[in-house]
């Protein structure tokens, strides 16, 4: 069968699995995948093993979906817990399942990489390869359309909705142009917020990657870890990842260093890729009155505004985003799972998911901060 498995990106070369992109979105480059496996952040005892799919014929790599052997759930963001908990009820082994996604990482984007026929051949393979390998079934997380359309309607392949909140750039000529699109409570609102700040003493500072010393790496895990130790959690990335990245995809990231009085208090580190900014992963080493927002959200906004982007991904969760004016965005996921007890009982389950889910990005918008809204 042409379908390989593979348990490290080291056996593709990088430019063989980037020929496969479909645009620039920064996860899905070898440079980023292979800076989690080398560093530790997946593999060994991390609960996710690399176990990438690759559709290769005559000896030519058409078709790949990066993709891991998951022994939990943790790290996902597409939350199957209470199948999991169901299942070990049920006394049906639910652990190890394969799960196509970019780990920690909940941006929609491709995940079936390459030509649209080779997709579809590895699709059908997987189904036969999850029962040899003994795997529980197929997760495959946060797709784009076109992922959509291959899935869509194909047997036994359950589709979930869920529900982010991404800020759009409406062609604004700097932050007070936005800030002037919003109503008038709303907009002294952010003003406030950001002049709480202000006060604080708290001045930022964007570097791309190269312009971040080791030391300066030090300080931005250090926050970036805080913020699970204070949840009495192990963090999911390693120091090594973010010197990894920085050499090997320097122009994709951006971190936004807070200063009080010229001490580093926080940071916000984000990629950048086509026309969105991620922001991904935050962190302070004291409290700061609206440090949070200002950081995270704020200061993201007003950096795609300068670059001329048109979208900012904030991150997963958030319902304090609407007001903010991040609008909610409908997200899909996948989901093959092989036995039929199980898959019976998440249909029924997703039917009603759904129209929930719909219904709710519906009554969200009622609270965003626009004039229009």
């Amino acid at each position: 069968m042409p379908l390989e498995c593979i348990t490290s990106l080291q056996q593709v070369r990088p430019e063989d699995w980037d020929a496969l992109l479909p645009d620039a979105q920064p996860f899905l480059r070898h440079a980023f995948l292979g800076a989690l496996e080398d560093s530790g952040s997946v593999g060994g005892r991390s609960g996710w093993l690399p176990s990438h799919r690759l559709w290769v014929e005559q000896g030519r790599l058409q078709a790949a979906m990066p993709a891991y052997v998951k022994q939990h759930s943790y790290g996902e963001y597409v939350f199957d817990h209470g199948w999991a908990d169901a299942c070990r009820r049920a006394g049906i082994a639910y652990y190890p399942k394969l799960l196509g996604a970019v780990p920690f990482s909940p941006v929609g984007g491709a995940r079936l990489l390459g030509d649209r026929q080779a997709c579809v051949r590895l699709i059908d393979a997987l189904g036969i390869c999850v029962h040899e390998e003994g795997l529980s079934s197929v997760h495959i997380n946060f797709t784009q359309p076109a992922c959509d359309e291959l899935l869509r309607g194909r047997e036994d392949w359950l589709e979930r909705l869920g529900c982010q909140y991404h800020w759009h750039n409406r062609g604004y000529r700097d932050f007070q142009d936005f800030l002037d699109a919003l109503a008038s409570r709303k907009r002294k609102q952010m003003r406030k917020e950001r002049e709480q700040v202000a006060a604080q003493g708290i001045a930022f500072d964007w570097r791309a990657g190269h312009e971040l010393s080791e030391a300066q790496w030090d300080f931005v895990y250090h926050c970036y870890a805080n913020t699970y130790h204070v949840r009495g959690q192990a963090p999911y990335l390693t120091r090594a990842f973010f010197s990894l990245l920085a050499e090997r995809m320097p122009e994709s990231i951006r971190v936004v260093l807070a200063h009080q009085h010229g001490r580093p208090v926080a940071m916000a580190f984000s990629l950048v890729g086509g026309d969105t900014l991620y922001g991904r992963y935050w962190g302070c080493l004291a409290e700061f009155d609206r440090l949070h927002f200002e950081t995270c959200f704020y200061q993201g906004m007003a950096w795609a505004i300068d670059a001329g982007l048109a979208r900012f991904d904030a991150g997963a969760q958030g319902e304090h985003k609407l007001i903010r004016g991040f609008e909610p965005v409908v997200t899909r996921s996948w989901h093959y799972l092989c036995h039929p007890g199980l898959r019976a009982a998440v249909a029924d389950y997703l039917q009603q998911e759904r129209i929930d889910v719909l219904a709710y990005a519906e009554q969200a918008s009622v609270h965003l901060p626009y004039r229009s809204a």
